[in-house]
Formats: structure tokens, C-alpha cells, sequence
């Protein structure tokens, strides 16, 4: 006998055992488990490899001293750095959307990010040959960028995947993957590393399995859906529409939420760049208080504790960001809106921000950060995705990646320009930092108070008008 879920017009009975364990999690419905546990996998599999890869990030730079530069501004420098390439990138990118199909697009960009990791791989300091010089800044302004379009080419398939009815309900499940995919990657590299099974050095390598499967579910996924999808143009190169940038500049609600985007990169790295110099400051003091000071002992000892460190920094935040995505989001979205978890982000901000002004430790920093970072990661990354629902095909296939990767690394040049300032120009002791983040919350809690209001009246608007 047929049993109608209350509130839906389908046969509960048609549904799967894994598809009714789905429903824990997101309104799914008959026939869209398998494609929505390709997507979670997918998304999982290029978190994973990504943090696989961003701890050496942050190992590497560590030993890529500049000469009149200290390590917070060797950070930041290499920030902007990303910004001034990923203009370049963009207009490239925005010409390959509109003459591959989605799936040869996304195909060739992650084997192209295969290859850069092949290459890395022989240069890193003190491996196959000696630190070579640029090469660690190098690798920092690539990782960044790889982090960027690797996750935002993923999303942007899986908003011209699935329509807007059914991207609302299955985004928010497949956003847990994304965390689950961070959590299990941070987990696996200190694993690996700690038990000596995997040198760091070799974690590049182990990063291309994840992301060659990925290819392979992606294919699938877009192989399954578009056989189901009944938008007739889904999966073929992009007409030529104009370009993304003065697409997002000359819209008042694109150009807000461009705005926010900024300031919320900006405030975070401010945040990360601080993290960065007390982690310094503190291994830099212990190797020291244990005799070690000279450079050729000193920093192979450095760039270890700091990959160590962050692979646990990084361990926890996913942890409580898989939390929060998994039994919060969907159900804070759900009973409070969009604009509960659109707010939620700058509000912790403004609290982490404060306690980290009045107790100035790296335990401090440490936990606000990963109270921010970890809400960044599941709460705000559900309402980034919800954000765009309302738009039109055009809007969330051109404007939302170039939000997503270039006003995010512009936001990164900002704290760059933060730090020159702060350390050239004024002399400013590192507390300046976090007044300045605190001045940027309040800017961006006003703006994203416009959004929710805004967002409103779109999406009042939508229920009447079909998404084209």
C-alpha cells in the first residue's frame, strides 16, 4: 500500500532504504539518491585532496624566508599576489565555460591541476634538491587558486545540474560532503604523517587519487542527470552573454554580496595571518629554548611543527564544521530562513573578534578561529549556495564563481595591504589587526542585514516567475 509523505506529492514507498536514511538529512525524493550520493562523493573526494595539499602550504612558505620580510607579511604578500593572477585567470576561465561542455570544462582543469602537482612535487625544500628560491611563494599562489576553482567549478556543475526546486532541497545534503571531505582529509594527512607511513613530502602524490576518482563520479553524475533532466541546453557550452565582472559590478544585489565576500576574506585572513605569526612566534621560541638556532637545523624543524600544527588546526575546524552541517544547517534553514544562516557567520565574528582583542594568546586565536572557520565551512557554505537560488541561469553560472574565487582573493590582497601598512607604514602592534576585522564586522553585518531583505523580496518574486 502507497503512503504519501505529508507535505510532498510522492510515494513514499517508491523510495530506497538509502534514500529514506537521506531524508535524515534533506527533503530527497524517489529516483535522486544515486545522483545525489555521486555529487556528496565527488565534492568529498576534492575537499579531501585539498587537505592533502594545504598544509604544505603553509609548511613550505614557512621556509621561504624573504629577507626584510617577516612571516605575516610573507603571508600576506603571497595573498595579494593571488588576487593580481586570478583576474587573468577568470577572463581565461569565462572563455573556456562558454566553448567546452561542462564535463570536458571541469575534465581538463582538475587533470590540469594533477599535472602542477606533479611538478611541485620534485621542488619542495630539502627533498630531491635545496629550498629553491621563489619556488615556495610559487606554490602558495598556485594552492590558493587550485582551492578556488576546484571547489567552485564543483559547485557551479552542481547549480546547472539540478533545477532550482531540486537544488534547494539536495545542496545543503551534498554540502555535507564537502565538510566531510575536509574533516576526512585533514584527519588522514596528520594520521599519515604522525605515523610516518607518508613522508609530507609524498602528500602531493596521494592527493591525485581523490581527485582523478572525482573526475570519474563527475562524468557519471553528469551522464545520469542529463539523461533525466528535461532542460534541453543542460551540460552544453554557454552562449556568449557578456562578461561576468561588469555582470557582478553593475547589479546593486550582485555588487553587495560581491561587498560582503570581500569583507568576509578580508576580516578571515586578517584572522589567518595573525594565527600564522603567533604559531611562528611560539615554535620559532621553543626550537630556540631547546638550543636549536641555526638556520640548516632550525628550518626543516620549523616547516614540520608548522605542517603539524596546522594539520590539527585544520582537524579540528572540520570536526565542528561536519557537526554543524550535518545537524544544524539544513534544520536552521528550515525554522529560522535564509536569513538565520546568513547572519550567523559575522555574528560569531564580531565575538571571536572581541574575545581575541581582550585575551591576546594563541590559545585564544586559536579556538576563535576555529569557532569562525569551522561556521564559515558548514553554516555559511549552505547559505552561499541558498543565496543564488533565486537568480537566473546566467546570474548563478557567471557572477557566482567570479564572487567566489576573485572577490575572495581580492578580500585576501586587502589583509595584504592591511599588513603593509600595519608593519611598514605604522608600526602597528599586532592587536591593531583585530581592531581593524572588528571595524570590517560591523560594515559587514550591515550589508548582509541589506541582503536577507533583498533576498526576501527575490525570492517572493521567483515563486511567481519561472528560473530561466
Amino acid at each position: 500500500m502507497s503512503q504519501t509523505v505529508p507535505g510532498t506529492e510522492f510515494d513514499a514507498s517508491r523510495l530506497t532504504p538509502v534514500e529514506r536514511f537521506l531524508r535524515i538529512f534533506t527533503d530527497i525524493r524517489p529516483g535522486e539518491g544515486r545522483t545525489g550520493l555521486m555529487m556528496f562523493a565527488n565534492v568529498l573526494l576534492i575537499l579531501c585532496a585539498y587537505y592533502f595539499v594545504k598544509p604544505l602550504r603553509e609548511g613550505w612558505l614557512a621556509v621561504s624566508a624573504i629577507e626584510g620580510l617577516s612571516t605575516m607579511e610573507l603571508k600576506a604578500y603571497s595573498s595579494f599576489g593571488q588576487t593580481v593572477i586570478l583576474v587573468g585567470v577568470v577572463v581565461v576561465y569565462s572563455r573556456l565555460v562558454e566553448r567546452w561542455q561542462r564535463s570536458v570544462l571541469i575534465t581538463r582543469v582538475t587533470l590540469f591541476c594533477m599535472v602542477n602537482m606533479l611538478i611541485f612535487w620534485p621542488l619542495q625544500p630539502n627533498f630531491l634538491f635545496g629550498p629553491l628560491p621563489g619556488v615556495g611563494i610559487i606554490f602558495y599562489l598556485w594552492v590558493g587558486m587550485f582551492g578556488v576553482f576546484v571547489v567552485a567549478q564543483f559547485w557551479a556543475f552542481a547549480a546547472d545540474l539540478y533545477t532550482e526546486e531540486r537544488g534547494k532541497r539536495l545542496l545543503p545534503m551534498i554540502a555535507i560532503g564537502a565538510t566531510s571531505g575536509a574533516v576526512v582529509g585533514s584527519w588522514l594527512t596528520k594520521q599519515l604523517v604522525d605515523s610516518g607511513l607518508v613522508r609530507t613530502e609524498y602528500l602531493l602524490l596521494v592527493a591525485l587519487v581523490p581527485l582523478g576518482a572525482s573526475i570519474v563520479l563527475m562524468r557519471s553524475a553528469d551522464r545520469r542527470e542529463g539523461d533525466r533532466s528535461d532542460t534541453s541546453n543542460r551540460g552544453r557550452p554557454k552562449q556568449r552573454t557578456g562578461g561576468a565582472i561588469p555582470l557582478v559590478l553593475g547589479t546593486r544585489f550582485l555588487l553587495v554580496v560581491a561587498v560582503i565576500t570581500l569583507i568576509l576574506n578580508w576580516v578571515n585572513t586578517n584572522g589567518e595571518n595573525l594565527l600564522f605569526q603567533f604559531v611562528q612566534d611560539k615554535l620559532t621560541g621553543d626550537l630556540s629554548a631547546k638550543g636549536i638556532t641555526g638556520p640548516d637545523e632550525m628550518l626543516p624543524r620549523l616547516r614540520e611543527a608548522t605542517t603539524l600544527f596546522y594539520g590539527s588546526f585544520f582537524l579540528w575546524v572540520n570536526l565542528f564544521a561536519l557537526s554543524m552541517q550535518a545537524l544544524l544547517a539544513s534544520r536552521l534553514l528550515k525554522y529560522g530562513g535564509f536569513g538565520a544562516i546568513f547572519l550567523m557567520l559575522p555574528a560569531i565574528a564580531l565575538v571571536s573578534y572581541s574575545a581575541m582583542l581582550l585575551i591576546p594568546l594563541l590559545a585564544v586565536i586559536k579556538w576563535m578561529k576555529v569557532a569562525e572557520n569551522s561556521t564559515d565551512y558548514s553554516i555559511n557554505n549552505t547559505a552561499r549556495h541558498v543565496l543564488w537560488l533565486p537568480m537566473s541561469q546566467e546570474v548563478t553560472l557567471k557572477a557566482k564563481p567570479t564572487i567566489d574565487s576573485l572577490f575572495v582573493r581580492a578580500g585576501d590582497g586587502l589583509a595584504a595591504l592591511t599588513v603593509l601598512l600595519g608593519v611598514r607604514v605604522f608600526t602597528l602592534p599586532l592587536t591593531s589587526y583585530v581592531v581593524v576585522s572588528l571595524v570590517l564586522v560591523v560594515i559587514w553585518l550591515l550589508g548582509a542585514l541589506w541582503v536577507v531583505r533583498e533576498h526576501k523580496t527575490l525570492s517572493a518574486r521567483q515563486a511567481t516567475e519561472p528560473k530561466t
